[in-house]
């Protein structure tokens, strides 16, 4: 019995330890990352400003080939929605471009359904380096309630290797294609 109380405190020490530091932990969250893309700024942002092209580029996306896709409105303009429905990894959600700063990038509201129900603020944005060479920078915002705050701890690494990856993407395809 006294080993099976030991094994039970131990249990509840390391389940109280995460709840404990979440209490003190933001609940906001900021992860962005940004490339030098080899190609004037309104070539990029032509292309950025489109959510479609995120197929080609985004690593969400592509982590289920077969998601179901819908879309509301015109690409390319404030207001449309791109919405997706796929596996495990993909979850459920939509992704609607709240803003356009023509010549620049765009802002975007992400709202998830599944696998947990969220929203997200990303913007992707070119500003020129030289007549022929753009800094890309992609960041995403958002908070989570206490006690999921305590994943914020993580998030940086884990969502940053996710547009690390999506904008080497990016500047493969606008350097390459």
């Amino acid at each position: 019995m006294k080993l099976f109380g030991k094994i039970l405190i131990g249990i509840l020490i390391i389940i109280a330890i995460p709840l404990i530091m979440a209490i003190f932990m933001k609940k906001e969250y900021a992860v962005e990352r940004e490339i030098t893309i080899s190609k004037p700024q309104q070539e990029i942002f032509n292309y950025i400003k489109y959510l479609k092209n995120q197929d080609y580029y985004s690593e969400w996306v592509m982590m289920d080939p077969n998601m179901k896709k819908m879309f509301r409105g015109t690409d390319g303009t404030a207001g449309f929605v791109y919405g997706w429905n796929g596996n495990d990894k993909a979850g459920k959600g939509e992704q609607e471009i709240t803003r356009i700063i023509e010549g620049q990038g765009i802002n975007t509201e992400v709202r998830f359904e599944k696998p947990m129900q969220g929203i997200a603020y990303a913007t992707i944005n070119a500003t020129a380096v030289t007549a022929n060479q753009a800094k890309v920078s992609w960041k995403v915002t958002g908070s989570n309630t206490y006690p999921c705050n305590f994943m914020n701890l993580f998030i940086d690494g884990m969502m940053g290797k996710d547009i690390e990856k999506s904008l080497a993407n990016l500047k493969d395809i606008l350097e390459n294609r």
